[in-house]
């Protein structure tokens, strides 16, 4: 059997309640019960009527900015807040924001606002579905608020600083008092026709007098009325006007509306020019190792390429080839060298070596001549010198 703890349930049902479009910004009357102080500043009642109570409670922080006077019970008064589940006990409870008297002329108007968004919720002016989307990038925005103050200037400075090529279009209004709503209404009628991108409008905070414009009903039926897109920022965080329940976006300040109207395109144009350097930084250090990866393989192409191989073979069989022609030249120089030593020293054994110089040798008969004695006058004598004969007679013996 599949069950669900009370943890589990209760937080469920708080999760509705909370992110119910109607409770999140509600005015309650009713009489004020068990009222009592907290020593931390927070107060704790309860809102009562004859057909029934409701807890709730008010925060310190709350109390010093939303509440004026001393709640008592039995007072008669207007609470403006949320409708929220406290888990640890399961029970619903207002979270009081402001309380005003119900005698008190804040206290006629939260009970007009609550009247009044009540029956534009019920004809659909706040439903999501009819919402129009805020354009991304645009080019030209219009702006309903006064011409003098601060919300005007805070638009254009934002505007300047995010992208300051948006045209600005301003239709001063009157934003408080008398004829307020009608020149606010005026205003977006007027720039819903003029083709922009985007229409804010706004001012700055102040009490639920100061704001009331923006709650009047024909506010709201001009800002459901337009085709073009709205953003409101009307008060501070804590303020809620029927314009910004009707508008396509709401904005806690004018100043917030124009950053969601207005991109920041400067940071971006910044942002791209950095991924471009960046981007420009890495592509040439992928180039330069390609290229030194490219220089390798080209280096060890060339060592291994045949056309290399049969150079260096050529260049090899050339040295080669020399050191052969100078090695047999140098063997044909000794050979010969030894030659002419071996020629000389077999010339000095020679028989005719020994006759240079002027000597011969003599024969008579065929024999060696040896002495005189074996001649006489009349003989003939041969005398051989190193290169021939010669064949003479003896004219006389000394």
């Amino acid at each position: 059997m599949k069950y669900y703890t009370v943890g589990q349930v209760n937080t469920y049902i708080k999760n509705l309640i909370s992110n119910d479009y109607f409770l999140k910004n509600i005015v309650i009357k009713g009489e004020v019960s068990n009222c009592k102080y907290h020593s931390m500043g927070h107060i704790y009642f309860s809102l009562k009527d004859e057909t029934g109570s409701m807890p709730c409670v008010m925060f310190k922080g709350n109390v010093s900015t939303g509440l004026k006077f001393r709640l008592e019970d039995g007072q008669s008064v207007f609470v403006q807040g949320s409708v929220s589940v406290y888990e640890r006990d399961g029970r619903y409870q207002l979270y009081a924001r402001k309380i005003a008297p119900d005698e008190d002329t804040k206290g006629k108007l939260f009970a007009e606002y609550e009247k009044l968004k009540a029956r534009l919720y019920e004809e659909g002016l706040f439903d999501f579905e009819v919402k129009k989307e805020i354009p991304k990038f645009p080019k030209a925005v219009g702006i309903v608020t006064a011409q003098t103050g601060a919300a005007i200037q805070d638009i254009m400075n934002i505007a300047k600083r995010r992208n300051p090529y948006v045209q600005l279009y301003l239709y001063p209004a009157k934003v408080q008092g008398d004829g307020a709503a009608a020149t606010i209404a005026k205003g977006i009628e007027t720039l819903d026709k003029m083709d922009l991108d985007t229409i804010i409008i706004g001012r700055g905070g102040g009490s639920i007098e100061d704001l009331w414009a923006f709650n009047e009903e024909i506010v709201a039926r001009a800002i459901y009325a337009a085709k073009t897109p709205i953003i409101s920022g009307t008060g501070h965080e804590v303020d809620n006007t029927i314009a910004d329940y009707v508008a396509d976006l709401r904005a806690p300040t004018p100043s917030a509306a124009a950053e969601l109207a207005i991109p920041d395109v400067m940071t971006a144009v910044r942002n791209i020019r950095n991924e471009r350097q960046s981007l420009h930084r890495n592509i040439n250090a992928v180039l330069q190792s390609k290229k030194l990866e490219l220089q390798k393989k080209q280096n060890m192409l060339e060592r291994l390429s045949p056309e290399k191989t049969l150079r260096d073979r050529q260049q090899y069989l050339a040295s080669l080839t020399d050191s052969l022609h100078h090695s047999m030249d140098n063997k044909f120089k000794n050979y010969l060298r030894r030659y002419e030593v071996g020629v000389a020293r077999l010339d000095g054994l020679s028989p005719t070596a020994k006759l240079r110089g002027g000597f011969g040798y003599l024969e008579t008969g065929n024999k060696p001549l040896e002495s005189v004695k074996q001649i006489k006058k009349g003989d003939t004598v041969s005398l051989t010198i190193h290169d021939g004969t010669v064949i003479s007679e003896v004219k006389s013996i000394e």
